[in-house]
């Protein structure tokens, strides 16, 4: 389970990051990560750091579309890794 967890930090981090670099290309008017990136990523294990980024960078927390969107794609995340978990 350690593996899980580190895989999960790491995931996290570059959700973070990622969510910093749109903020800022945001308020700078430049080249925006795409929300469909932004999900994956969250998707793929980064959903706590995509969190945190949203409550500390308050960034993406108003469009609704975006929020559902973000939920499912937790929702999806957690239950694929407890199916995961099932199997072994």
């Amino acid at each position: 389970m350690l593996w899980l967890a580190s895989f999960y930090g790491v995931a996290s981090v570059a959700c973070f990051i990622a969510y910093a670099i749109d903020k800022s290309a945001a308020i700078a008017q430049r080249r925006r990560i795409a929300e469909r990136t932004l999900l994956l990523m969250g998707l793929c294990c980064g959903w706590p750091g995509g969190l945190l980024a949203q409550r500390l960078l308050r960034h993406k927390t108003v469009k609704p579309s975006f929020q559902l969107a973000y939920w499912c794609s937790v929702a999806a995340n957690v239950a694929g890794v407890w199916w995961l978990s099932t199997l072994y």
